[in-house]
């Protein structure tokens, strides 16, 4: 851990901000120790020490030209530790960028609560809690960098409430100190542990960046997170170009076929479509709670001008062998949540063969996931588009498929289970799954017909014959329906949603 270098508040946000742009925020601490006591003088050392006259400073700045409010740890300044003083700067900072609508950056780096003032200071963790929260309530955005260290009561307040959290390059990230581990239990804390790229790994943080990279990084974020509609001009949709958008859409000789293509394993999944077709990509990891599921893939995206919250089955990360658990739609409730704080539009991309069936999904609580997504889903105030792109097997790919629209590419499909599988239950054989592919109405044509999928995505002759060009059709597809998704009265489009799905089957 010695290798990872401290930085201080000011060398960080001149770094991060755009030159000139930093507007202090604070005031003058009020008192908080007796005039001539031994805290008082450690006070002043530390004042004298950092170059700051609390841990923190807070203000405003541009990143990239974006006006944004942020709040900065002084580790310097007795080891970064919050006091009332710097809770009541921190609480305010969120405050004022609630009430001027800024989005806010927040990079800490403490040891956690300050111990010289008990426990006054440490129920400061529940009035800064409460200001994010309140903060996050008005629908703007927060970004955290956890720097070197980020420990105890700033971990478990502010520092976890990002709607994007990242870290600094090896740096000591934990709730418990590991000096105070040692001295409760005699023994040291497990190595690699409290560890950026540990906590990366097991979906707690989304990324690690180092400083140098931190002011693209959080500009690429704000503009998906700080986006309104009103800074795009709308979208024409296709059929105001082309009288028939279906027009030489040659149907598959039969609903197997495109199962066939739909299984090819070059065929492009997810990341293909947002590396071909998307821009600003952000890939997040996780559940942010230490679960991850490669399965799942989770991101902030644009798509034309338009910004996406992105969930994706990545078909070439999960196979039967391996297949989406209940973690993965923790994931994807992650993203839910992400929508409906910032009212961002959400896009789903089925393509899965299906949900894990065994002893771990069912003590995981895999049903249960399916149907706390499907009633976030259908409730969600923010535009929702799903896109089935490939597979579309069981609970899997039904968990996240209720959307205001829906669009599918021309061989993608959608069934209770494999078509073998519904061939051993009602044929006790597998050899007629083609039969029961046919007779279950899974093809996009048939799934359009009965009202399930919206807009059909041509291809010619598949997807994967001519992937960069299908991507781009997809891509400029989902860019004009989620558009005029997203420029539509919220009530009445929830209120369209919940029609669509009441009608269903009826």
């Amino acid at each position: 851990m010695s290798a990872t270098r401290r930085i201080g508040a000011r060398e960080l946000l001149s770094t991060v901000l755009d030159e000139g742009s930093w507007v202090c925020w604070d005031t003058p601490p009020p008192a908080v120790a007796e005039p001539g006591s031994e805290y008082a003088a450690d006070l002043a050392a530390a004042a004298e020490a950092a170059g700051t006259d609390e841990s923190v400073l807070t203000g405003e700045g541009r990143i990239r030209g974006r006006r944004v409010a942020c709040v900065a740890g002084e580790f310097r300044f007795l080891a970064g530790s919050i006091g009332k003083a710097a809770a009541e700067r921190i609480t305010l900072a969120f405050e004022r960028a609630r009430h001027e609508q800024l989005p806010l950056f927040a990079a800490p780096t403490s040891g956690g609560t300050r111990m010289q003032e008990g426990t006054p200071a440490f129920l400061g963790m529940v009035k800064i809690s409460a200001a994010v929260a309140q903060f996050k309530a008005a629908g703007l955005p927060y970004i955290v960098y956890l720097r070197h260290p980020t420990t105890g009561g700033v971990l478990a307040s502010w520092g976890s409430l990002g709607h994007v959290t990242v870290a600094e390059p090896g740096a000591m990230i934990g709730f418990l100190g590991a000096r105070v581990y040692e001295a409760l239990y005699g023994r040291p804390f497990p190595d690699g542990v409290q560890v950026a790229e540990n906590l990366h790994a097991r979906g707690i943080i989304d990324a690690v960046v180092p400083v140098e990279r931190l002011a693209e990084m959080a500009a690429r974020t704000l503009s998906v997170l700080d986006a309104r509609h009103t800074d795009q001009a709308p979208v024409p949709r296709a059929e105001a170009s082309v009288p028939d958008p279906y027009a030489g859409l040659e149907p598959p000789a039969s609903a197997w076929d495109s199962i066939l293509l739909s299984r090819r394993t070059d065929r492009p999944g997810v990341k293909t479509l947002l590396k071909l077709g998307a821009s600003d990509v952000l890939l997040l990891r996780g559940t942010g709670q230490g679960e991850h599921d490669p399965g799942m893939l989770l991101a902030l995206a644009r798509f034309g001008g338009t910004p996406c919250i992105v969930l994706g089955q990545d078909r070439h990360r999960k196979t039967l062998e391996e297949p989406l658990g209940p973690g993965g739609l923790r994931v994807a409730r992650r993203g839910i949540r992400l929508a409906a704080d910032l009212n961002l539009p959400l896009v789903s991309i089925i393509d899965t063969e299906g949900a894990a069936l065994s002893k771990e999904a069912e003590e995981g609580g895999l049903a249960g996931e399916i149907a706390r997504s499907l009633a976030d889903l259908v409730m969600l105030p923010a535009p929702t588009l799903c896109v089935l792109l490939g597979q579309g097997t069981g609970g899997g790919a039904l968990a996240i498929l209720p959307a205001d629209r829906v669009i599918c590419a021309q061989h993608a499909w959608l069934s209770p289970l494999p078509p073998e599988g519904a061939s051993a239950i009602v044929h006790r054989t597998i050899e007629r799954a083609d039969e029961m592919a046919a007779s279950q109405r899974v093809r996009s044509v048939d799934l359009r017909e009965d009202g399930i999928v919206d807009r059909i995505v041509p291809e010619h002759p598949d997807a994967a014959s001519e992937p960069e060009a299908f991507c781009r059709r997809m891509a400029e597809a989902i860019h004009q329906e989620v558009d005029e998704l997203w420029r539509a009265d919220s009530r009445a489009r929830v209120a369209a949603r919940l029609e669509r799905y009441r009608r269903m089957g009826t």
